[in-house]
């Protein structure tokens, strides 16, 4: 089984725009660690990330064993949401796919470093505009062009490769 752990980064960026439901193409169990949750302040993204929370099968516990290993193996603080994004990695007793799915380039170097497959904002989006019929490359360009007018960290290039992928 595949489980993506789901980072404050996408949580903000999919928030702020009320798109957390493209988080359902990724073709795995969704994990949004509680500790991830508490770091989610600004609205509309926390109230846009309680409701999918409350209406969606999201996990939200990760387990202990694993958590204690991660922060032990990475230096990190075993509250922070840095430990619980890599748990699944640290747990002997499953023998799963892990997805980190976040936007922070160290996270994501970490993550690959330790073999997980990563994927951003972005990436979730083209995903499923790729995966849904339903969702066209005109919003899903429009859905990137939101997530980068309300603080997506988008370099210009970025932003022009970005819409460049719909337009093709």
């Amino acid at each position: 089984m595949t489980f993506a752990y789901v980072g404050p980064t996408v949580c903000y960026d999919l928030g702020q725009v009320g798109e957390l439901d493209l988080l359902e193409h990724l073709d795995a169990a969704i994990v949004v660690p509680e500790s991830v949750v508490e770091e989610i302040t600004v609205e509309p993204a926390r109230l846009n990330l309680d409701t999918f929370l409350d209406e969606r099968s999201v996990i939200t516990d990760v387990r202990s064993n694993p958590l204690d290993r991660a922060a032990d193996a990475l230096g990190l603080d075993r509250a922070g949401y840095e430990a619980a994004l890599f748990s699944g990695l640290f747990d002997d007793d499953a023998d799963d796919d892990i997805v980190v799915v976040s936007d922070d380039p160290r996270l994501r170097a970490i993550a690959a470093g330790l073999g997980a497959e990563t994927i951003g904002s972005f990436g979730v989006v083209v995903g499923a505009a790729q995966a849904d019929k339903y969702l066209t490359r005109a919003q899903a360009k429009r859905i990137v062009t939101r997530m980068d007018a309300v603080g997506l960290q988008m370099t210009g290039a970025l932003r022009g490769r970005a819409v460049g992928e719909f337009s093709a």
